[in-house]
Order: structure tokens, then C-alpha cells, then sequence
């Protein structure tokens, strides 16, 4: 949450103590437990609503894969490395060949019929 860690919650506790005084500080930390269940709810009620308006498109599995705490940099390099290039011809003007991988997952283009990707929109 944060990067906020129990030592850093006891120093930013202990600094209140000093600044509000014992007798402001239970006021402050009620109103502060107030906002934090209107923040909550106002989330939920948000969710609530959406899956409503998006109705059967809504799918909470597909938000889950957009997780960033599910990203996987060695993933989507690999993936990346394995596609095949669709379309493009080799250096002597045939498709590029390619074999399947041991995983069997995607086509992989042999090295030696390798072609630079070109994309002629790219800055």
C-alpha cells in the first residue's frame, strides 16, 4: 500500500500525536475512518455500476489479466521472440520457414531465413 511500511506508519503516528494532541487526535482518526469507508464505497458503488451499464461484456476475469502485479516482463519477451512474422518473404523471395517449437506452441523462424520487421508507420 503505498510503499508505506508498520515503521513509517508508527513515525507518521507519532508526529500526529505531537502536532493534533492527544485530545484532537481521536477526532482526526475518526474523521480520517469516515473517509476512508466513503472512499470504499464510492469504489464499490463505481464497480457496481459498471458491471451494470457494460452488462454481459464485463467480465471480472478479464480485468484481472490487466493486473499489473500479473505482468511478466520474461513472458512477453519470449512470446515476442517466438511469433512468426505473417507474410513476410525470406532473403531469396520464399516464405520464411519455420519450425514447430518442443513446447508445441507457436511456429518459430529458422535463423538463417530471418527478416527484420519493417514497419513503415514507425517513427
Amino acid at each position: 500500500m503505498f510503499g508505506l511500511t508498520f515503521d513509517k506508519l508508527l513515525v507518521i503516528g507519532v508526529i500526529a500525536v505531537f502536532l493534533l494532541g492527544p485530545e484532537r487526535l481521536p477526532g482526526y482518526a475518526a474523521k480520517l475512518a469516515q473517509l476512508v469507508k466513503g472512499l470504499r464505497a464510492m469504489a464499490n458503488n463505481a464497480k457496481d455500476r459498471m458491471k451494470e451499464e457494460m452488462g454481459d461484456d464485463y467480465d471480472e476475469t478479464e480485468w484481472q489479466k490487466l493486473d499489473p502485479r500479473r505482468y511478466d516482463p520474461r513472458r512477453i519477451i519470449r512470446e515476442a521472440l517466438l511469433d512468426e512474422v505473417v507474410g513476410a518473404p525470406s532473403e531469396n523471395g520464399s516464405a520464411p520457414e519455420t519450425k514447430a517449437p518442443a513446447t508445441g506452441a507457436r511456429p518459430v523462424r529458422s535463423e538463417r531465413s530471418a527478416v527484420t520487421p519493417f514497419d513503415g508507420e514507425a517513427t
